[in-house]
């Protein structure tokens, strides 16, 4: 029965999160807690990789991370952002989150819709005479950048940020029935924390097909992954899957106390019942009484 899941994401900032009303719906509790802190580059260090942000027309963003430091690392290099400049988005989700540096509205933006890489590119490809930077971390798979170059597009990776494990306390409980990965980092950062983790009934879930790669490739069993054409969020996966688990869980829960009953019934013996004669013959003893002397 899953009731405790870990999430290795922080806490979301709005009420309206889906994970609460899955927490409504099926009863079970999310701790939220990152497996992997982001940490920016400097201005020094970024420079150090050669990249002039001015030679690209277009950028690409497969997180919200990816934004972030992108933004604040072009504020401190003095870069201005071209009003003109496109912007080519793994989600519609993390298109929207670009509002948060620009004006939505007036900027040309574009963005996949299952949340895969491979789905990209192909609107990349419309675009072949721009030239793309995609920002990304010290940790990443080389898949995005052979795909954009089986189509021949101009592009150039540089590393903004970089990923470091966030540890556990060494007294910090670990009950959980489920956990929930982002990415391959958030994945190795589990393993470092705990060097002889035992998957057993512990339910794993993942986002995105390099994490998923990670689980397997880490010995791991993948009970859920997402994206799916059926489930594009993680959170629409999670709220099929724990209701699906909890009631498969609940219905073998009932058929075994229903077999238990049966053999505790089958083991009680009838108690034994006493034959009419010999009722009669212990009421007869008890009622005689003993022959006396007339004479006495």
């Amino acid at each position: 029965m899953i009731k405790k899941i870990l999430v290795s994401q922080p806490k979301p900032s709005s009420e309206k999160s889906p994970y609460f009303d899955i927490a409504a719906r099926h009863q079970v509790e999310f701790v939220f807690r990152p497996f992997i802190k982001v940490e920016g580059l400097t201005a020094k260090e970024f420079r150090a990789q050669k990249i002039s942000l001015s030679d690209f027309t277009a950028i690409v963003f497969t997180s919200r991370h990816a934004i972030d430091h992108f933004f604040q690392l072009a504020k401190e290099l003095r870069f201005p952002i071209p009003e003109d400049l496109k912007y080519f988005c793994i989600t519609e989700q993390v298109a929207l989150y670009i509002q948060k540096y620009v004006q939505y509205r007036k900027r040309k933006i574009f963005f996949g819709e299952t949340g895969k890489i491979a789905d990209l590119v192909p609107i990349m490809a419309k675009h072949k005479t721009e030239r793309y930077f995609v920002p990304q971390s010290d940790v990443h798979n080389e898949e995005f950048s052979n795909l954009l170059d089986a189509r021949k597009l101009h592009h150039v990776e540089g590393v903004m940020y970089r990923t470091v494990p966030n540890d556990f306390a060494t007294d910090e409980p670990f009950d959980y029935d489920m956990l929930v990965f982002f990415s391959p980092s958030g994945v190795q950062s589990l393993l470092k924390n705990f060097p002889k983790f035992e998957q057993g009934n512990i339910a794993i879930a993942t986002f995105g097909p390099a994490t998923a790669k990670s689980v397997r490739d880490a010995g791991m069993r993948l009970d859920l992954e997402a994206p799916t054409p059926q489930y594009p969020s993680i959170t629409a996966a999670l709220n099929a899957y724990i209701g699906e688990a909890n009631k498969r869980e609940a219905e073998e829960l009932k058929k075994k106390e229903a077999t238990t009953a049966k053999k505790t019934a089958a083991t009680k013996k009838p108690a034994a019942k006493k034959s009419t004669t010999a009722k009669a013959a212990t009421t007869k003893r008890t009622t005689s009484r003993p022959k006396t002397d007339d004479n006495e």
